[in-house]
């Protein structure tokens, strides 16, 4: 039974949109029906019917989310939605030569959902631009396993 994913895109130069392409591609048919959903414009609503979300988001500047991210990150955090019906999975891009802000995008998406009640499949998928391997390839091996837990999780036959 396909399980139904929305992968949702923070990005600024377009690496997150590539590797929810690409999962997008893999996963969509028998395994999934996924929407995938660019970050533009979107507010705390895009969690209203709650459900499973992947939520893909590089990292910008001093550990920022990425510009199209901010509106729905603002939202959320004025907002402050309940958040109990949402199951989430992250994959979190960045570079770890910005040390002291490695992946902050992610973070911090992964902290003020959590904080709002959603509930966190599995580890996220951090991935270093720096280390010479793809984040597509990486999340094409993460994310098998992944859509088990989250079908284990929310209860679905396999």
């Amino acid at each position: 039974m396909a399980v139904d994913l929305t992968i949702l895109v923070g990005t600024m130069t377009g690496t997150a949109q590539l590797v929810a392409q690409e999962l997008e591609l893999a996963l969509d048919g028998d395994e999934a029906n996924i929407k995938t959903v660019l970050l533009d414009g979107k507010d705390a609503t895009v969690f209203a019917g709650g459900g499973l979300f992947l939520l893909c988001t590089s990292t910008y500047g001093q550990g920022d989310v990425p510009d199209n991210a901010r509106q729905l990150f603002d939202s959320l955090q004025s907002a402050r939605p309940s958040l109990e019906n949402v199951y989430f999975g992250l994959i979190a891009l960045g570079d770890r030569t910005y040390a002291e802000t490695f992946c902050f995008g992610g973070k911090k998406f992964d902290a003020l959902l959590s904080e709002l009640g959603a509930k966190r499949i599995g580890e996220p998928l951090i991935h270093d631009a720096s280390s010479g391997t793809l984040p597509e390839e990486i999340a094409l091996e993460w994310v098998k396993p992944w859509l088990e837990l989250a079908r284990a999780e929310l209860k679905l036959p396999a």
